[in-house]
C-alpha cells in the first residue's frame, strides 16, 4: 500500500510538471492573461493586495468552496500548492526563446498548452488523492452538473470568474477570451480521445492516505 502511495505521489509530481509546461505556454504565447489571473488582477486594484497575495486569497476561498462543495483535501492538494507555482517559474526562467510578440503565433501557442494542461490534470488526477483547489472546485461543479461534460463545466465556470475579473477591472485581451472558452473545449477533446472523466474517481483525502501510510 506504502508504494502504491509514494507512486502516486510521483505521478502528481509528472503530472504537475506536465501541466504547469502547459501553463508555461500560455504565458508565452504572450496574447492576455488567462481568467484567473484576470480576477487577480482586478482584485488587487480595488484592495491594498498585489496581484500575488490576491491570487493567495482567491485560492483560500476556493478552497473554503471546495469544503463547502464537500470535496475532499489531499497530498495532491498540497503538493499541488507547493510545486505548481515553482514549476512554472522554472519553465519561465529558462525557456531560451524570446517572448512571443505574433498573435496567430501566440493562438497556436496558448492551445498546444491548454493540451499539455489537460494531459496533466489527467495524469495527477489519477493518483486519486484529490485535486489543487481550481480543479477540484470543477470536478465538485461537475459532479452536480452531471448530464454537462466536464470540459463545458470547465468553461461555465471560466466564465464567470472572467465576467468576475472584468467588472473588477481587469485586463482582457484575446488570450482571455480564448482561454475562457479554449481551455475547456480542449480540454474535454483531450479527455474523449483518453476515455478520462475526472468525476468518476474515488479520491482519498490526508487523513485516508496518513492512515494507511501507518499501517
Amino acid at each position: 500500500m506504502r508504494k502504491k502511495i509514494l507512486l502516486g505521489w510521483l505521478r502528481i509530481i509528472i503530472g504537475l510538471f506536465i501541466f504547469a509546461f502547459g501553463v508555461h505556454l500560455t504565458i508565452f504565447a504572450n496574447i492576455g492573461l488567462a481568467p484567473w489571473d484576470c480576477l487577480g488582477m482586478g482584485l488587487s486594484y480595488h484592495t491594498p493586495l498585489n496581484y500575488g497575495l490576491s491570487m493567495t486569497l482567491i485560492a483560500l476561498a476556493v478552497l473554503g468552496i471546495d469544503v463547502l462543495l464537500r470535496e475532499k483535501i489531499g497530498f495532491g492538494t498540497i503538493i499541488d500548492a507547493l510545486l505548481t507555482g515553482n514549476f512554472v517559474q522554472f519553465f519561465n526562467s529558462f525557456n531560451p526563446l524570446p517572448l512571443n510578440e505574433d498573435v496567430l503565433t501566440g493562438i497556436c501557442i496558448m492551445l498546444v498548452g491548454f493540451v499539455f494542461m489537460a494531459l496533466g490534470m489527467a495524469v495527477y488526477m489519477k493518483s486519486e488523492q484529490c485535486c489543487g483547489p481550481r480543479d477540484a472546485l470543477m470536478v465538485g461543479l461537475g459532479k452536480r452538473m452531471t448530464r454537462i461534460p466536464i470540459g463545458i463545466v470547465e468553461v461555465i465556470l471560466w466564465s464567470v470568474v472572467l465576467l468576475a475579473g472584468w467588472l473588477l477591472g481587469g485586463p482582457v485581451g484575446i488570450g482571455t477570451i480564448i482561454s475562457t472558452f479554449g481551455a475547456g473545449i480542449v480540454m474535454q477533446i483531450v479527455y474523449s480521445l483518453i476515455h478520462f472523466e475526472p468525476r468518476d474517481l474515488n479520491h482519498k483525502g490526508v487523513l485516508e492516505v496518513s492512515r494507511e501510510l501507518a499501517h
